[in-house]
């Protein structure tokens, strides 16, 4: 923990979106040095969305050094970050592949799927954490075509990715969606993201997409579950808000700081391994000690 950057003051900074880790100050842990594995994953096969950077690149990372292969997917515009987390994979000695593609489009979801499975020869772990954001201070400024987007990229792909893929996730798979906090304490900068996130996890909409395809899956012997982030240091931070917002991000949490993207990997190698045999349909929150109720 102590060879981690200090997250407790990040200074202003802006990127043009969709963000590079290169320039991203201070730069987060993602576990490449950190991590130690302890073969929770072996013989697993993963595909992690939004895998570039990130929760993504960090999940990906720790679900290598456990002794997973991975399949990331990522936008055009990330493929330098993507080909650094496949080299991360790789040197664990695991399959590392990745797919450039904008998952805003049904038939590019079910390309990923197939590709995924043809690459790792299966499936056992689906960690849908892609993610679209822009921040905006006022109601009035939000584009009819930003809250599309928004929606198109985490809600649908999810639905689509999972509609895909279940077949290939019975007896034993797990499926991991990424949440946020925003989902119970939303930011009004951040409306139709938090709107989006919500939409995984509250009863009161979207039919609780989480809940509902844990009991719709269970009988096939498929996990469901989701993990609730909090302030994580990331390239998205500085690429989607001003730059007096990325000023102290994280701050104002009970622990004083924004999280380490390997700090919430954590979470999901849990929910993806046999330590978790018996979660199902629940949220996990790693929030810096903000509630997730």
């Amino acid at each position: 923990m102590s060879e981690r950057a200090d997250l407790s003051s990040i200074p202003a900074q802006q990127q043009e979106w969709p963000g590079s880790l290169a320039a991203l100050d201070p730069r987060p842990d993602h576990g490449e040095t950190s991590w130690q594995g302890r073969a929770r994953l072996a013989g697993r096969r993963a595909l992690v969305t939004g895998g570039d950077s990130g929760i993504g690149r960090a999940t990906a990372i720790a679900f290598a050094k456990e002794g997973a292969d991975v399949a990331i997917a990522h936008l055009p515009q990330e493929q330098a970050d993507a080909d650094d987390t496949v080299a991360a994979v790789r040197a664990e000695g695991r399959t590392g592949v990745s797919f450039a593609t904008d998952l805003r489009e049904h038939q590019a979801n079910v390309e990923l799927a197939a590709g995924a499975v043809s690459a790792l020869g299966g499936l056992d772990v689906l960690v849908c954490n892609a993610a679209f954001q822009m921040s905006h201070d006022e109601l009035r400024d939000f584009p009819p075509d930003q809250v599309r987007r928004t929606f198109e990229t985490n809600v649908f792909s999810t639905f689509w990715l999972v509609h895909e893929l279940a077949p290939h996730l019975a007896d034993g798979g797990s499926i991991v969606v990424t949440t946020s906090v925003q989902a119970y304490q939303p930011s009004s900068h951040l409306v139709d993201y938090a709107a989006t996130k919500a939409a995984l996890t509250n009863k009161a909409a979207l039919t609780n997409m989480v809940v509902n395809l844990a009991q719709e899956l269970g009988a096939q012997g498929t996990r469901v579950n989701a993990v609730a982030p909090g302030p994580i240091w990331t390239p998205l931070i500085p690429a989607t808000m001003s730059a007096d917002k990325v000023e102290g991000f994280g701050a104002d949490v009970p622990l004083g700081r924004a999280g380490h993207p390997v700090e919430v990997a954590a979470a999901y190698v849990f929910l993806a391994s046999d330590e978790a045999s018996y979660v199902s349909g629940t949220v996990l929150g790693v929030t810096g000690g903000k509630p997730v109720f």
